[in-house]
């Protein structure tokens, strides 16, 4: 038979009618043994009886109540009543419960793993004598049930761990995007909110207290959104600390709103966690269906959207997915599509920005970066796309293009220019450098491209150092076996502290141009761009001031010490072509950025 824990029930029916016509009975039963209630529970029955009396004599029956109903608890052999010898309490118990007078009856048990599981009974009005062959082959059918019985249960556990989140008991993204469906399906005319939450710096407090710790707390916030429900709600576990609540309402908006602020009440009060006070505020977005256009994929999707956009407002918000978050969701999805086809179609450049020595304009590297030749809006710098790349994967297929061409312009420059000493620098984002193909990769460039390794400088952030240290370290140090060097980019903004600067095999740091632009205007950025510098030369690393757009900042650069420097002023990012004479010359002269020389003086000064 097909049946399924949704048909089970139905099916045990029409398996009694047909078991009792064949054997020319009046009643059959299934009931069911409950150990931890001492009873035997009614499943079935054919015919449904009318009328049946409330509290049902029949329904649950504990056993010991009379002997007949006692030795179904254990029984392994079919058992047989007839009225002259079954006790009074059995036959007044049937005719409390059916209004029937003395009957026969026919116990067969369903044991499963030595285990009665439950019984099938058949009952005769009046006398019945029961054949042994009759028992034989009710026990043959019995064996049937109980393995259709077992796998019934199987395929539903299976299904019901398929559905359910294994840390929080809640259900899973599977299971959501399942009720998800049927709510926009059903018809109704009420409107279904979708409330897409994510717990602020979470990853901080598994890095603090430990994944241990960290769970235990995803455990708590479940209880309470658990708990938070009302009737027809719907919350599920996502993935890590990312939680959806459905609500259904007839005007849901207002309601919506109010049920978040709610959520964010309850998810900020504190909980004990190992001795700890621990509380995390959450990020919320919101989203609405629209009647029956509504998709379950793409409604959670503008939930994920509005979330994204409480969380770049700086967390402990709720956003509400609206016309305005839809065109900027649809640009974002434009894009992906033209970028991804740029990548795959040669719509990608790359621009070179010089970096000198500001003593003396001697060219000391060339950094590259990234451009976009979008088909409707021209070039583009990194800063238009980079995000978009980042949070669709492309990342990678863009790094990969970024630092396979850069080393196969390296190349060409070498043969081009032979006596030219300078270091190619590629940016690489937190994605490559959480993969350890970068190794490969980089290794592959050099090889290809018959380049030294100490032709080729890795630029980091401090945002990749700080996600995992001890990965990062473990894959730098494999780089830096390949004989390359290492720069952190925008050092300053990551909030990393000396101790991981000491283990960190780098060669040198870039300074943030935030901080470079506030020389000689901004006492604080000045004692920043100091300390870097002294940082530096106290590890015995190099020092890179990044965006110098004024004669003034290379005077102050220069008082501090730092000598290395790129920026407008020196030289903005160009194609490789129209770099070819600064790269012949092998730099720019001091005049064009030093103050102390007279002519750029009097040139500034007029």
């Amino acid at each position: 038979m097909s049946v399924s824990a949704q048909s089970m029930q139905a099916s045990f029916e029409w398996m009694l009618q047909v078991l009792a016509e064949f054997f020319e009975v009046d009643v059959s039963f299934l009931r069911r043994t409950d150990f931890d209630r001492e009873s035997s529970i009614l499943v079935a029955e054919w015919p449904p009886r009318d009328n049946i009396p409330d509290p049902d004599p029949l329904g649950e029956v504990p056993f010991g109540s009379d002997p007949v109903f006692d030795a179904t608890r254990d029984l392994k052999e079919p058992f047989t009543v007839r009225p002259e010898f079954s006790s009074d309490a059995y036959q007044e118990r049937v005719k409390q419960g059916s209004g029937v007078g003395e009957v026969s009856l026919a116990i067969v048990p369903l044991i499963h793993a030595g285990v009665t599981q439950g019984v099938i009974g058949f009952v005769k009005f009046g006398d019945r004598p029961w054949e042994t062959a009759e028992t034989n082959a009710l026990q043959a059918v019995a064996s049937l049930m109980v393995q259709l019985g077992a796998r019934v249960f199987a395929e539903e556990k299976l299904r019901y761990q398929s559905h359910i989140d294994e840390l929080t008991g809640l259900p899973n993204r599977r299971a959501l995007v399942e009720e998800l469906r049927r709510r926009l399906d059903s018809g109704s005319s009420w409107t279904t909110g979708v409330l897409y939450l994510d717990l602020d710096r979470f990853k901080a407090l598994n890095d603090f207290l430990g994944h241990d710790a960290g769970d235990q707390f995803l455990v708590a916030i479940a209880e309470r959104l658990r708990n938070a429900t009302d009737a027809g709600d719907f919350v599920a576990r996502l993935a890590g600390d990312e939680f959806v609540f459905l609500i259904e309402r007839p005007s849901v908006e207002l309601e919506a709103l109010a049920m978040a602020d709610k959520l964010l009440e309850i998810l900020s009060a504190p909980a004990e966690i190992n001795g700890h006070q621990v509380s995390r505020t959450a990020s919320l977005g919101i989203a609405l269906s629209n009647g029956s256009s509504a998709v379950a994929e793409e409604l959670l999707a503008h939930a994920d959207a509005a979330l994204h956009l409480s969380k770049a407002l700086g967390g402990n918000q709720v956003a509400v997915f609206d016309t305005a978050l839809r065109a900027s969701v649809e640009q974002r999805a434009e894009t992906e599509m033209q970028l991804r086809d740029g990548i795959e179609h040669g719509g990608l450049l790359l621009y070179y920005q010089p970096e000198v020595d500001l003593r003396t304009g001697q060219l000391l590297a060339v950094e590259a970066l990234v451009r976009w030749n979008h088909p409707q809006r021209g070039v583009l710098p990194a800063g238009s796309f980079i995000t978009v790349a980042e949070e669709t994967g492309l990342i990678a297929d863009l790094g990969r293009w970024v630092l396979t061409e850069a080393c196969r312009q390296m190349a060409v420059w070498r043969k081009q220019f032979p006596l030219l000493r300078i270091t190619m620098r590629v940016n690489v984002s937190p994605a490559q450098l959480a993969t350890r193909n970068i190794v490969h990769l980089v290794n592959d460039c050099l090889v290809k491209n018959d380049l030294p390794g100490r032709l080729l400088c890795l630029e980091i952030t401090e945002h990749a150092v700080v996600q995992d240290v001890q990965q990062t370290v473990d894959v730098l140090h494999e780089l830096k076996a390949l004989g390359i060097t290492l720069a952190i980019d925008d050092f300053g903004t990551g909030y990393s502290s000396m101790s991981q600067l000491k283990h960190l095999p780098v060669d040198a740091l870039k300074i943030d141009q935030t901080f470079v632009a506030g020389l000689g205007i901004d006492v604080g950025d000045r004692a920043i761009v100091d300390a870097t510098v002294r940082l530096a030369q106290s590890f015995g690393l190099e020092v890179v001031a990044e965006g110098v757009e004024t004669v003034d900042l290379v005077d102050e650069l220069l008082k501090l010490g730092c000598h290395r420097a790129q920026g407008f002023l020196l030289c903005r990012p160009q194609p490789a072509a129209e770099l070819e004479s600064l790269l012949e010359y092998g730099g720019l002269h001091p005049s064009t950025f030093r103050r102390s020389v007279p002519m750029l003086h009097s040139a500034a000064s007029s």
